[in-house]
């Protein structure tokens, strides 16, 4: 790749290296210079550019990262489509995540544009959540570096694995002492069920004796009768020996203890032992806590079906440091407690009068055999968007009609003579609550496809300043954009026969733009010559 600074008049076809703020336009790092660009360029007074430009042995930003994150997983984890040279790799179910660091760290230290970054081995991880990305350092990588970083991806694949959660049935034993609090029994038992249902299992009972030996093996062997799982026993007095209570009454019934204590604080004295093939574990104090302990790290194991054995729980001590970590989470709750992926809407407006039309409404228009509009809902339908919510106005029980049978909500706006912007506040004020982002859609672009709008959607990162996504071809800007929630106020705020376009300009350091190579973003049917023009297949 050639980068440095080279006259604006040669720079058609490199590729930006820093965005530029001009007078009403900003263009993006890694803008592909067009003609139109160099002119704006020269009507600024500026004679040079900072660019690069690829040369024959290197490979795309994009196409490296989709190479490189394609080989990286195997079941249970999906790899969405790239963009600005990163391709992200998420969960597809619950689980414990593994990685072959050995092979990631080889990976990241073949060349400098390349890298990869994953959650840490053995976390907890919910369905939709980020495992790895792929970041390619701009604006390509060399190819033999690539081509050398897939063979070692390949021979070694999977480098990333996700072991989900498995339904394990638990039962739960607690001896008690004549002092014990019975309301403290009665939260270790519920606190213990939420901690099932947090790696997908269940506490099909809880039961209660005395803290003696005999007392607990008649429980262990009734709990064992009832048939589980995994057998939880959390004692009235901590463990401090192998010959306490617990580890006497789990061997009084011909269970053998396979190892007493753990370098992870909280969680120092858990006791692991087995009857038969059912795993047993003799609780630490501050299992009877919500808060993370070494017993969350052995159930998540046990529950995504790893082993777990001596060696297993004493490699637990670097990063098993947990008492001075405010920010450690608490056990799940509910199903899926890290940050989902992003709930995305489509809005798509269809109230508008289509005065340039002439009499008919143009989304009625029919177009390979349905009407325009019909096309745009389904390509919205059809894509990863969580809502779809259609806004009519003009002629809505016509509208409404077409749309009988699609699993649509629709939103009618009664002021839609006012104008667009009446139409974009109604869609945004009808959006269910939790959306993190919406994609506004006219109802006149029947070339818009469900691959369109989810490239839009994997474009959008808020965390790391993308939370407008505009579609481009051969750089020029077109329809849908999708807005993220930040921007959802001032789009209510809006007045008159306009949309939100002018929030682009003001709000530049947050737009990401997607290129395309089809010009799909730019078509809409708007005139009868228009109409005639997309009909006969004329530009």
């Amino acid at each position: 790749m050639k980068f440095g600074t080279i006259p604006v008049d040669e720079a058609e076809g490199a590729l930006l290296a820093h965005s530029i703020r001009l007078d009403g336009e900003t263009l993006k790092k890694g803008r592909l210079l067009t003609g139109d660009d160099l002119d704006t360029l020269r009507d600024a007074g500026m004679a040079t550019v900072v660019a690069a430009r690829l040369e024959p042995d290197d490979v795309p930003e994009d196409t490296a990262a989709a190479r490189l994150a394609m080989t990286l997983g195997g079941p249970a984890i999906r790899v969405a489509e790239p963009f600005t040279g990163r391709a992200n790799v998420f969960a597809e179910t619950d689980g414990v995540f593994t990685v072959d660091k050995r092979t990631i760290d080889g990976v990241n230290g073949l060349d400098e544009a390349i890298t990869i970054a994953t959650v840490a081995d053995h976390a907890a991880v919910s369905e939709g959540q980020m495992l790895a990305t792929v970041k390619i350092i701009p604006f390509a990588a060399p190819e033999a570096a690539v081509n050398q970083a897939l063979a070692i991806l390949n021979d070694r694949a999977p480098v990333l694995r996700l072991h989900p959660f498995r339904p394990l049935v638990a039962r739960l034993i607690q001896t008690s002492l004549p002092d014990t609090n019975t309301k403290m029994l009665d939260k270790t038992a519920r606190i213990t069920g939420e901690r099932m249902a947090a790696v997908g299992g269940s506490l099909a009972s809880e039961s209660r004796c005395g803290h003696t030996t005999e007392a607990l093996a008649d429980q262990i062997t009734g709990a064992l009768a009832q048939g589980c799982d995994l057998l939880l026993i959390a004692g009235a007095s901590a463990i401090t020996d192998r010959r306490d209570v617990l580890p006497a009454g789990i061997e009084a019934v011909g269970g053998r203890i396979r190892h007493f204590g753990m370098p992870v604080d909280p969680g120092n004295l858990l006791l692991l032992a087995a009857l038969d093939d059912v795993p047993v574990l003799g609780l630490p104090g501050c299992a009877r806590s919500p808060k993370l302990n070494g017993f969350d790290w052995v159930l998540q194991r046990l529950a995504a079906g790893l082993e777990v054995d001596r060696a297993t729980i004493m490699g637990m001590g670097v990063g098993g440091l947990l008492t001075e970590i405010p920010t450690r989470p608490q056990p799940r709750t509910r199903k899926r407690s890290v940050r989902d992926e992003s709930r995305i809407a489509v809005l798509v407006l269809a109230a508008g009068q289509s005065r340039r039309m002439g009499p008919t409404n143009k989304l009625l228009i029919p177009i390979d055999g349905k009407p325009m509009l019909r096309h745009t809902v389904e390509a919205a339908l059809t894509s990863k968007a969580n809502d779809v919510i259609v806004v009519t106005g003009h002629e809505h029980a016509a509208v409404e009609a077409i749309l009988a049978g699609t699993a649509v909500r629709i939103v009618h706006n009664p002021a839609f003579a006012d104008g667009l912007s009446t139409s974009l506040k109604a869609g945004i004020a009808a959006l269910p609550p939790g959306i993190d982002a919406a994609l506004v859609c006219l109802g006149d672009m029947p070339e818009i496809d469900a691959e369109l709008i989810d490239r839009l959607i994997a474009a959008f990162e808020p965390g790391s300043g993308r939370s407008i996504v505009v579609p481009t071809h051969n750089g020029k800007r077109g329809n849908p954009v999708l807005w993220g929630s930040a921007f959802f106020p001032a789009m209510l705020a809006i007045e008159g026969d306009v949309g939100a376009r002018h929030l682009i300009g003001q709000h530049a350091e947050a737009v990401v733009e997607v290129a395309f190579d089809n010009a799909s973003s730019l078509v809409d049917i708007d005139t009868p010559e228009a109409l005639e023009a997309y009909l006969t297949g004329q530009d």
